[in-house]
């Protein structure tokens, strides 16, 4: 018999709570969702009012994978969804993940929350700037710490104000937060200064994606400033061989990261980063903070 939790006065039937997920570490569904509702608190905070994509894996990381932004078959009546542009004549709906009972419903579903860089009711206009440093083997994390310690200080030069988090995967995001700017021209800036890095470091840096270019180097993908496309959520859990998370760092660890381990953080490790550092990301939505492009 499926289990109906009772979140915020919503009923969920929270299905397979003993399923493993992640055979590597024996973390089963319901510890999944113990880490959802645990975090749900930073989680939300950067899910709020925009449009949700979701990486659906349910039978864990190995199992079938599929990636949607239309509500997914059997959403509730409850969960809130945004009409937004997809593309310049046509609009879809897609589900806004703003309280305790829609972040559940959802991590019942067993997803990678997935965000564009824009608001619901500012489609097309960033709030921030994303890199995502990708290495190419045999480059690790450690170069793209390298390399986002020169993009910091690159944006510093344009008074914007740069803060990490892991990929939850191989590599790291660079997140900037922004006066609202039409994605077009956050697109150009961000292309710019990743030609600017590669031209600087031509040793560790490609901003191009081709893959005979990579090995050894990290890309910085600038691609994600694109309306159109999205970024795994800080906080999101991944579908990776580990529950590995997309988790805020500050710049004293990307600084003084010297091995791959350094900068992987699974399930368990997040509680104790939000008792000890907060939500180093929380810089993100206030609005003091946003920088204006040069």
């Amino acid at each position: 018999m499926t289990p109906i939790a009772e979140v915020e006065g919503r009923r969920i039937a929270l299905s397979n709570l003993e399923k493993v997920l992640y055979p590597a570490t024996g973390t089963t569904k319901g510890e999944v969702l113990h880490y959802c509702a645990t975090s749900a608190g930073a989680l939300l905070t950067h899910l709020a009012n925009r449009p949700v994509s979701f990486l659906r894996y349910p039978d864990g990381p190995a199992g079938q994978r599929f990636f949607t932004k239309n509500p997914p078959p059997g959403t509730p009546s409850w969960v809130r969804r945004a009409t937004v542009p997809r593309s310049a004549d046509q609009v879809a709906e897609q589900v806004l993940v703003e309280d305790l009972a829609t972040l559940m419903w959802a991590a019942n579903l067993v997803v990678e929350f997935h965000t564009p860089q824009w608001q619901v009711d500012s489609p097309a206009r960033a709030d921030r700037i994303v890199f995502d440093l990708d290495p190419g083997e045999p480059a690790t994390v450690v170069e793209c710490c390298a390399a986002a310690l020169w993009l910091r200080e690159r944006l510093a030069a344009d008074r914007l104000n740069a803060y990490a988090k892991t990929s939850g995967s191989k590599g790291l995001h660079l997140l900037v937060p922004l006066e609202p700017t039409p994605s077009r021209e956050v697109s150009a800036y961000a292309k710019s200064l990743a030609v600017e890095a590669e031209a600087e470091l031509p040793h560790l840096v490609v901003h191009r994606m081709a893959r005979a270019l990579r090995p050894g180097k990290v890309f910085v993908d600038h691609s994600q400033n694109s309306a159109a496309k999205t970024t795994a959520a800080p906080y999101t859990l991944r579908a990776r061989t580990e529950p590995t998370v997309s988790a805020p760092v500050s710049w004293e660890e990307v600084g003084s990261c010297g091995a791959p381990e350094d900068l992987v953080f699974r399930i368990g490790d997040i509680a104790g980063r939000l008792a000890r550092y907060g939500d180093l990301l929380g810089p993100l939505v206030n609005l003091n903070r946003a920088g204006r492009l040069p």
